[in-house]
C-alpha cells in the first residue's frame, strides 16, 4: 500500500501504557492508595500519576503520534523523535514516583528525585509537542478534529508547567511567594489542564475522526462540532489562565471554575449531541466491537456530568470528587483507550503485514485478525468492574472497591492477552497468515514490509 506510513514505536508506547494500566489497578486491589489513604496522600499522588502519565499519556502520544498524520494528511515531522520521547517520560515518571515515595516516608533517600523527573518529564513532553506541533503547523488550514487536538496540546503544556512548579517547590529548589501559592492551591488547575484539557479534549479529536473512519460514518463540521470545540477552549482558558490569575492576584478561584465548569459542561453536551449523530448516521450498520464499546465509555462520560451536576446542585460535590474523577479516568477515557486499541492494533497490523501485498495475493480481512465474541467478555467485565468501584466509591466500601479493582485487572490482562493474539496473528486461517512476502511482525515495533 504505497504512501502509507506506520510510526515504528507506536506498539511500543501502547505496550508499556498498558502494564501501567495493570499496575495501577493491582495497586488499588492491594490497597495502595485512595480510598484506603487519604486523597492528598503521597501513596495516592504516586497511584493518579502512573494511571496519568504511564497509562493514559503514553496511550496518547503513541495514538498521536500515529493518527495526526491521518487527521491532517501530512507526514509526520520527526519519525525518530518518539524514541526519545519515550524514553523520557518513562524515566521521569519512575523518579516522579520515587521522589512522592520520598515525600511520603517510604523511601529515606535525600537525592533531589523531583527536580530530575521535572527535566525529564518536560524533555519527554517537549519534544512530543514540537514534533506534533510542528506536523499540525505544517497542515494549515487544518479541521475541527484537529483543532481539538491542538487544544489539548496547549493544555498539555499548561500541564507540565504546572507539574514543574509543584516539583521545584516540593523539591525545595524554588521558595518564591507566587509558586509556592500555586503550589499549594493550583491542583484544581492541574487537574483540569491534565484530565479535562490534554487528554479528554485529545481524546474528543482523535474520536471524532475514528469513529466516523471505523463506522464510515460522514466527518463533522457543522455549528454544533464547532460550537463544542469552542466553548471547551474557552472553558480550559478561563479555567487555566483565570485559575493562575485568581490566585496569584488573591481573586476568587471559585468564580472562575463555575464559569469554566458551565462553558465545559456546554461542550460535553453538544460533543455528546455530535456522537450520537455519528452513530445514527453510520454507513456500517452491524456495529463492531471497538464501537460498541465506545460507546460504552461515552455513556460512562455522560454519567460523569450528570453526576457533577447532581453533586453542584446538592452542595456534596467535593466529598465525591475523587468518585467522579474515577470514573471519567477508567469509564471514559480508559474504556475509550482500551475500546480504540482494539481496532488500532488490528489496523495497523493488518496495514503492516498485508498492507504491501494487497491485489497481489489473498489476504485476510482487518477483522479477520480479531476475535471479537471472545474479547467481548472481557470488556463486558472491564466496564462492569469500573462501573461497580465507582459505586463503591460513592458508598465508601473500600473492601469493595478493592475487590473491583481486582476484577478490572483480571479484565485488563484478558483484553491484552486479545491484543497480543492479534499482534501475532494467532486467530488468521492459515492459508492466509503468511503469504509469500509477509512475516510475523514484532510484538513492540512496526515496519512497513515490502513485497
Amino acid at each position: 500500500m504505497p504512501g502509507v506510513t506506520l510510526t515504528r514505536w507506536t506498539m511500543a508506547y501502547f505496550g508499556l501504557a498498558l502494564v501501567a494500566l495493570v499496575l495501577a489497578e493491582l495497586l488499588m486491589a492491594f490497597g495502595f492508595g485512595y480510598p484506603a489513604v487519604p486523597a492528598e496522600a503521597a501513596e495516592t499522588l504516586v497511584l493518579v500519576h502512573v494511571v496519568a502519565i504511564g497509562w493514559l499519556s503514553l496511550l496518547l502520544c503513541g495514538a498521536l503520534f500515529q493518527f495526526v498524520p491521518v487527521l491532517v494528511t501530512h507526514k509526520l515531522y520527526s519519525d525518530t523523535l518518539p524514541l526519545p520521547v519515550l524514553v523520557s517520560l518513562v524515566s521521569g515518571l519512575v523518579l516522579l514516583i520515587v521522589g512522592f515515595l520520598q515525600m511520603g516516608g517510604r523511601l529515606a533517600s535525600a537525592w533531589p528525585a523531583f527536580p530530575a523527573a521535572a527535566v525529564l518529564l518536560s524533555l519527554g513532553f517537549g519534544l512530543a509537542l514540537w514534533n506534533l506541533g510542528r506536523t499540525l503547523w505544517a497542515a494549515r488550514p487544518l479541521s475541527l478534529a484537529a483543532r481539538f487536538v491542538v487544544v489539548g496540546l496547549c493544555s498539555l503544556g499548561a500541564t507540565v508547567a504546572l507539574g514543574v512548579i509543584f516539583a521545584l517547590v516540593l523539591g525545595g529548589v524554588t521558595g518564591h511567594a507566587h509558586l509556592i501559592e500555586l503550589t499549594a492551591s493550583g491542583l484544581p488547575l492541574h487537574v483540569i489542564a491534565g484530565l479535562g484539557g490534554w487528554l479528554t479534549f485529545s481524546a474528543m479529536g482523535v474520536s471524532y475522526r475514528l469513529l466516523a473512519m471505523f463506522m464510515l460514518a460522514p466527518e463533522l463540521g457543522g455549528p454544533r462540532t464547532r460550537a463544542a470545540l469552542y466553548s471547551g477552549a474557552a472553558a480550559l482558558a478561563v479555567a487555566i489562565a483565570g485559575g493562575v490569575a485568581a490566585i496569584c492576584l488573591e481573586g476568587s478561584l471559585t468564580l472562575i471554575l463555575s464559569v469554566a465548569g458551565l462553558l465545559g459542561l456546554g461542550c460535553c453536551g453538544l460533543y455528546g449531541a455530535d456522537i450520537v449523530h455519528l452513530y445514527r448516521a453510520r454507513m456500517r450498520r452491524a456495529i463492531e466491537l471497538n464501537s460498541r464499546m465506545a460507546s460504552w465509555a461515552l455513556a460512562s462520560l455522560a454519567v460523569a456530568v450528570a453526576a457533577i451536576i447532581v453533586l453542584l446542585g446538592a452542595g456534596v460535590f467535593t466529598r465525591y470528587v475523587p468518585a467522579v474523577v474515577f470514573l471519567i479516568g477508567f469509564g471514559w477515557l480508559s474504556g475509550l483507550g482500551l475500546a480504540k486499541l482494539y481496532k488500532i492494533v488490528a489496523f495497523l497490523t493488518w496495514l503492516e503485514c498485508y498492507g504491501p501485498v494487497l491485489g497481489k495475493t489473498p489476504t485476510p480481512r482487518v477483522q479477520d485478525l480479531a476475535v471479537q465474541t471472545r474479547a467481548v467478555k472481557w470488556f463486558a467485565l472491564y466496564f462492569l468492574a469500573v462501573w461497580c468501584a465507582t459505586a463503591a466509591l460513592f458508598v465508601d466500601a473500600p473492601l469493595a472497591f478493592r475487590i473491583c479493582a481486582g476484577v478490572m485487572a483480571l479484565a485488563s490482562i484478558g483484553i491484552i492477552a486479545e491484543l497480543v493474539r492479534i499482534r501475532r496473528l494467532v486467530d488468521v486461517k492459515t492459508a492466509l497468515r503468511l503469504p509469500p512476502g509477509v512475516r510475523l511482525p514484532r510484538l513492540l515495533h512496526c515496519s512497513v514490509q515490502h513485497a
